[in-house]
């Protein structure tokens, strides 16, 4: 897990493949558990869940509904 600029450890969510931000459902300065839904993304007429892979705050939303996501495109930061 990288460090961030305060010294606290983030995480960077990313898209894992080409897809359409369908629904934010994380907000920012929430907090998450692990399996917690942050995002819903849409790709080939699927809706796919976005979760977080760890315990922690959401402290950065990077997306907004209808925005068109490349694979490695950051998503939401969780530290």
């Amino acid at each position: 897990m990288p460090i961030d600029r305060e010294g606290v450890m983030a995480e960077e969510v990313v898209a894992e493949m080409v897809s359409t931000v369908y629904e934010i459902v994380a907000k920012e300065g929430a907090t998450v558990r692990e399996g917690d839904t942050l995002v819903m993304l849409e790709s080939m007429k699927m809706e796919i869940p976005v979760v977080a892979e760890a315990d922690g705050t959401v402290t950065s939303i990077n997306v907004e509904p209808g925005q068109v996501l490349q694979k490695g495109d950051v998503i939401a930061v969780i530290s």
